[in-house]
C-alpha cells in the first residue's frame, strides 16, 4: 500500500497530462473548470481545512483578484499573466482588512460575516466601484495571455497553464503543511483554547491563513479573467461560494487529494448529466446531508480524522 500510493500518482499525474491528446476542446475545457476550482478550493481548504474556520465568503476574493487582472490589463495594458502575483496580493490584503475585525469569532459566527462580505463585495461591483468596474456588465476586452511567445487561445493550451499552477500549488501547500506553520494552523483548528494555552498566537496565524488562502483565490481569479476575457459580478455570485465550501467538505477538509478529487466530482459530473441540470441543486443538497449524517469528515479524511463541521459547531464556546 505503501509502495502503491506513489505509483497511483504518477499514473494519475499521466494520464491528465496526456488528457489533452485525446479529449476533444468541449472535454478539455471542463477539465480547465476543474483545475480552476480545484485551485480556489485549495485556497479555502487552508483557511477551511487547516486553519478550521468557516469562510463563505470565498468568491470575494476570487473576484478581486479577477477585477485586479483585468482593470491593470484593459487600463494600463499590463500582460495579463504579469497581473498574477498584483492580483494575489490585492486579494491577500483584502482579506486582511476584511479578517482583522472579526478574526476573534468562530464557527458559525465567522460563517455569517464572511457571507456579508461576499454580498457586499458583489453589490458594490455591480454599482460600478469608483466607475471602474463596469457595473453589471463588467469588463470587456480582457487580452490573452502570453508565454513563452505562444498566445494562449484554445483550451489544450490552458489546460497546461492551468493544471500546471494546480500541481506547483499541490507542491507548495504539501510543504507548508509539513512546516511549523502547517503544524501551528492543524493545531489551532484542532483546539484553539489549548493552542492559545501553549503560546500560539492564535489570531496572527488565523490571518495569515485567510491572507494566504484569499491570495490564491485572487491568483486563480487572474487566470479565470484570462481564460474568460470577460468578467461580470454574476461570475462572483453567493452559489460560487456555496460549492467551493462543498468541494471542501465534500472532499475531507484538510486533504488536498480529497478536495481535487471532490472538485472532480462536483465540477466535472454535472457536465456529464447535462440533461439532469435542473435537478443540479436538489442533488447538491442531498449530497451534502447524507454527508453530515453519515461521514461528515469526508470522502478523504485528514490525517487527524477529528476535524468536521460537526465537531466544530459542537465545541464552539
Amino acid at each position: 500500500m505503501k509502495h502503491g500510493k506513489p505509483f497511483a500518482i504518477v499514473l494519475v499525474a499521466a494520464l491528465l497530462a496526456a488528457a489533452p491528446l485525446f479529449l476533444n476542446a468541449y472535454q478539455v475545457d471542463v477539465l480547465n473548470s476543474i483545475g480552476l476550482y480545484g485551485l480556489l478550493a485549495l485556497g479555502l481548504n487552508l483557511i477551511l481545512g487547516e486553519a478550521g474556520l468557516f469562510n463563505m465568503g470565498h468568491a470575494a476574493f476570487y473576484a478581486v483578484g479577477a477585477y485586479t487582472a483585468a482593470i491593470l490589463n484593459t487600463r494600463y495594458q499590463i500582460p495579463i499573466l504579469w497581473t498574477l502575483p498584483l492580483s494575489g496580493l490585492a486579494a491577500g490584503l483584502f482579506a486582511l482588512v476584511v479578517a482583522r475585525p472579526v478574526v476573534h469569532l468562530r464557527g458559525d459566527y465567522l460563517l455569517i460575516v464572511t457571507i456579508g462580505v461576499g454580498e457586499i463585495v458583489r453589490i458594490a461591483l455591480v454599482n460600478d466601484l469608483f466607475g471602474m468596474t463596469g457595473g453589471a456588465n463588467g469588463i470587456f476586452g480582457i487580452s490573452r495571455p502570453h508565454l513563452f511567445g505562444v498566445v494562449i487561445r484554445r483550451p489544450q493550451e490552458f489546460f497546461y497553464l492551468i493544471w500546471g499552477c494546480v500541481a506547483l500549488t499541490i507542491f507548495l501547500f504539501l510543504r507548508l503543511k509539513q512546516s511549523r506553520f502547517g503544524r501551528a494552523l492543524n493545531y489551532l483548528r484542532e483546539d484553539e483554547v489549548a493552542a492559545e494555552g501553549s503560546g500560539i498566537n492564535t489570531a496572527y496565524y488565523k490571518l495569515a491563513a485567510f491572507g494566504l488562502g484569499a491570495a490564491w483565490a485572487g491568483m486563480a481569479g487572474t487566470l479565470f479573467a484570462a481564460k474568460m476575457t470577460i468578467i461580470s459580478p454574476e461570475s462572483f455570485n453567493f452559489w460560487e461560494s456555496v460549492v467551493l465550501f462543498m468541494i471542501v467538505i465534500l472532499g475531507g477538509a484538510g486533504n488536498i487529494a480529497g478536495v481535487l478529487l471532490a472538485a472532480f466530482l462536483v465540477i466535472g459530473l454535472p457536465e456529464l448529466f447535462r440533461e439532469f441540470a435542473s435537478a443540479r441543486m436538489l442533488v447538491f443538497g442531498l449530497v451534502m446531508v447524507v454527508m453530515m449524517v453519515f461521514r461528515p469528515q469526508g470522502l478523504l479524511p485528514a490525517g487527524g480524522g477529528r476535524f468536521s463541521p460537526v465537531t466544530l459547531t459542537r465545541g464552539r464556546g
